[in-house]
C-alpha cells in the first residue's frame, strides 16, 4: 500500500521539443526530478531548486498540460535515485494509457528493475569515464543494457576532445554482448563543439558502425532552438 507521506522532489514540469537522441524534435512533457548520482564535468543541467509533490499531486500538475505529447520524459537529474516516488507517479501516467520515457545515466540496475513494468522507452547513456572524468561504470551499465532490452530502447554516448577511443571500444563490446542492434547516438559535447570533435565523433561513428547498424551523430537541437 503507497505510504500517505510518500513524496519526490521535481525541479519543474513543463512542454516542449526534445532535443536529444533518438526522439529528437518529438513534443514531450518533461518531469525533471531532482539530484544526481554522478557529476558530469560537461553537465547541463544544474539543479539549484525543487518543489516536493506527492505522487498525486505531481500527477494533477501533468495532467493540466494539454495532451499534445508524444510521451512524458522522466528526466533529471536521474529519476532513479527516487525510484520508489517515480515507480507510483509512472502508475499514475500508466493508468491514463500515456507513453512514458526514461531519460537515465544507465548506471542504477536495481532499481530500474523495479520500475521497468511501467516504462515504455529508455534512453540510456553510456557514461563513458574520459569524457566524464569520473569513474568507470562498465560492469553496471552491463547489466541495466540486460533490463533495458526488454523493453525499446537506445543508447546515448556525449563524445569530447578528451574521450579515449578505449572508451568507444568498451561500448562496441558491451552493445555486442547484448546480442541486440542498438541503436546508438553520438552525442558531441555542446561546450567543446569544433571542428575538430565533429571530426573525432564521425571517425567513433564509423568504428561503432561494426557493432551497430544505426548510428548517428546528434547534437543537442534545442540549443540551437533555444528552447527550454
Amino acid at each position: 500500500m503507497l505510504k500517505p507521506s510518500l513524496s519526490g522532489k521535481v525541479s519543474e514540469v513543463f512542454s516542449s521539443i526534445q532535443g536529444e537522441g533518438l526522439y529528437t524534435g518529438a513534443r514531450q512533457l518533461f518531469v525533471r526530478f531532482y539530484g544526481c548520482n554522478l557529476d558530469c564535468v560537461f553537465c547541463d543541467t544544474p539543479q539549484s531548486s525543487y518543489e516536493k509533490y506527492t505522487p498525486g499531486e505531481l500527477f494533477d500538475v501533468i495532467s493540466r498540460f494539454e495532451k499534445n505529447y508524444h510521451s512524458i520524459s522522466l528526466t533529471g537529474g536521474e529519476p532513479l535515485l527516487q525510484k520508489d516516488f517515480l515507480k507510483e507517479v509512472l502508475k499514475l501516467i500508466k493508468e491514463d494509457a500515456t507513453k512514458t520515457y526514461l531519460e537515465t545515466n544507465g548506471i542504477l540496475h536495481k532499481e530500474l528493475e523495479e520500475v521497468i513494468d511501467y516504462i515504455d522507452i529508455i534512453a540510456m547513456d553510456f557514461k563513458l569515464p574520459t569524457s566524464g572524468k569520473h569513474e568507470e561504470y562498465w560492469k553496471e551499465h552491463k547489466r541495466f543494457l540486460e533490463l533495458a532490452i526488454k523493453k525499446e530502447v537506445f543508447i546515448k554516448c556525449i563524445v569530447c576532445l578528451s574521450t579515449h577511443d578505449d572508451d568507444i571500444q568498451r561500448v562496441m563490446q558491451l552493445i555486442k554482448e547484448s546480442g541486440r542492434d542498438i541503436p546508438l547516438i553520438i552525442q558531441p559535447n555542446t561546450f567543446e563543439l569544433s571542428k575538430r570533435l565533429i571530426d573525432k565523433a564521425k571517425s567513433y561513428q564509423d568504428t561503432l558502425f561494426h557493432a551497430v547498424s544505426d548510428v548517428r551523430i546528434i547534437p543537442q537541437v534545442h540549443k540551437y532552438l533555444a528552447v527550454h
